[in-house]
């Protein structure tokens, strides 16, 4: 079955999500990969505000390509998410609720998640040119500086991706390997 999420999430739509559950995103996704997560976990060291309020928001660990003249922006598709494992704890403790990427995650952002109540999802690696098209509207919002790795606020229409890990501490890879061993 195929959920339809609006961003941003409250805690009650990240708890009606599963791992294994089909889901398309509209409204607001915000683009961030490892140089923005730097900046973000370097002001929160600082105790400093974040330019950009991600309470309730979901992030995309993308880095798209320049945008072909007349189109919004260029291949978009996900970055290995275990790199910003090591921000991933903090940044759910400030409210984001999603995060989409690809590839497994650690133990400690599997526990944030559910002690956060938080949502990770895949998005298919190698079809960047096909999940830019649910991308309707591109803009960076902060961090111009660091070009593909700025923070940029997406808007998206039916954007594809999979509850890999939930709020209830399921892990669909790890569900996957032991049916897999089951039938070996």
């Amino acid at each position: 079955m195929t959920k339809r999420i609006r961003a941003p999430l409250t805690d009650s739509d990240v708890m009606e999500l599963k791992s294994g559950d089909n889901v398309l995103f509209s409204g607001v996704v915000y683009a961030a990969r490892d140089a923005a997560h730097q900046k973000l976990a370097d002001l929160l060291e600082a105790r400093e505000q974040w330019p950009v309020d991600l309470k309730g928001q979901v992030i995309y660990y993308v880095g798209p390509s320049p945008a072909r003249p007349g189109k919004v922006i260029g291949s978009a598709g996900p970055t290995t998410s275990g790199r910003m494992d090591a921000y991933t704890p903090s940044m759910l403790a400030q409210g984001v609720k999603a995060l989409i990427g690809k590839g497994s995650r650690n133990e400690s952002t599997r526990r944030a998640l559910q002690k956060y109540k938080g949502v990770y999802l895949a998005a298919t690696g190698g079809a960047g040119a096909l999940l830019a098209r649910a991308i309707k509207e591109s803009e960076v919002v902060a961090y111009p500086e660091l070009g593909p790795e700025a923070i940029l606020r997406l808007v998206v229409e039916d954007f594809p991706a999979v509850v890999i890990n939930d709020a209830y501490g399921n892990d669909l890879y790890e569900e996957g390997r032991r049916h897999y061993a089951e039938r070996s």
